[in-house]
């Protein structure tokens, strides 16, 4: 931890643990980069969701080491992990467990015991999420937002911290079915997984065709801790001017808004919820910290405005005959909207 960071801290604790959370960082992307090649921009959009204590979506392509990434992650954090891999025919109850009626062979009394679901972990892999139908989708809503299940009235408290990390191939794929948009908005980041560039597929065909195991993936943290670090990230200050910042780059996604550029106007049919401007900065106040700062620059937020807008801004019917993604869109408006001092 450099001098100026820690000016910038009050406490001898929070110096601490300033220092922890940043050694954590370092020891979690070298034993990823073990196993993963590339893809350090998806890695620490990942462990921005995980401190902000938020839920990731994972778009790519299949044979993109969606999987193999988030298992990986979950390992190097010391986490339970589970895996739902989402078919149409997967029912709310194999998500979030369900209640069964036992009989005590000594008494004969009958009573309901809840048998968890896979949902019950730390990190949750919620594999090709949009194979299954929308009531099956919607079985994960509550778990997401309150970290609570609910089955037959009665309520159980999940584990912390909790993540879901949901991958999806291409909605334009045959056999998916579109994430509702109540759905879609509890996701931090919607983080698009792209091809590797061919000096990194020569890489994985290196490591991944010979007959030496891979060496097994350390854990570098702990549940205790991790919560922690999300305490600590609500912590890092902001300057008003910045706040500023963010509620005006999402007031700008909402066509009927004064900021709204010429290409929102045009392109888009709806904007982003405040949602999105608590997720834009509590993301801004993480990525901070894990570039070794205190305090949160212009930059935290602009680097991090595309992956969290682009599934909560919806773009029209001209938009697609035009051929404009949501991403240019998002691009041009980052272009027009300024921080005022």
């Amino acid at each position: 931890m450099s001098e100026e960071v820690a000016e910038n801290i009050g406490s001898d604790e929070t110096r601490e643990l300033v220092a922890n959370f940043q050694t954590a960082i370092g020891n979690i992307r070298n034993q990823i980069r073990g196993t993963i090649v590339g893809q350090d921009e998806v890695v620490d959009s990942l462990l921005i969701t995980l401190f902000v204590g938020g839920h990731c979506l994972i778009t790519g392509m299949p044979g993109t080491a969606k999987t193999l990434l988030v298992h990986t992650l979950a390992s190097a954090l010391g986490l339970s992990f589970k895996r739902i891999q989402f078919t149409p025919d997967l029912m709310p109850t194999d998500i979030t467990g369900t209640d069964m009626v036992e009989e005590d062979q000594s008494t004969g009394h009958r009573e309901w015991r809840f048998i968890q679901g896979p949902v019950f972990t730390n990190v949750l892999l919620a594999d090709e999420i949009n194979r299954t139908p929308p009531k099956t989708q919607a079985a994960l809503l509550e778990a997401m937002q309150e970290k609570t299940v609910t089955v037959r009235g009665q309520n159980h408290v999940l584990d912390k911290p909790f993540i879901v990390l949901a991958t999806q191939n291409p909605i334009e794929l045959e056999g998916t079915y579109p994430l509702p948009e109540a759905q879609l908005d509890r996701f931090l980041f919607n983080v698009i997984l792209d091809y590797l560039d061919a000096e990194q597929e020569v890489a994985v065909i290196d490591r991944f065709t010979k007959s030496v195991e891979m060496p097994p993936v350390e854990a570098c943290t702990t549940a205790e801790e991790i919560i922690q670090f999300q305490s600590l990230v609500r912590e890092v200050p902001i300057s008003d001017s910045l706040s500023r910042y963010a509620v005006d780059i999402v007031r700008a996604t909402r066509p009927s808004d004064d900021l709204a550029t010429d290409m929102i106007k045009k392109y888009a049919n709806f904007g982003s919820s405040i949602r999105a401007t608590m997720n834009l900065v509590l993301a801004a106040k993480t990525r901070a910290l894990m570039e070794g700062r205190y305090h949160v620059i212009d930059e935290d937020l602009r680097a991090l405005a595309i992956p969290i807008l682009r599934h909560r801004v919806l773009p029209n019917y001209y938009a697609e005959s035009d051929g404009i993604t949501i991403d240019d869109i998002l691009a041009d408006m980052l272009t027009h909207i300024k921080v005022n001092d």
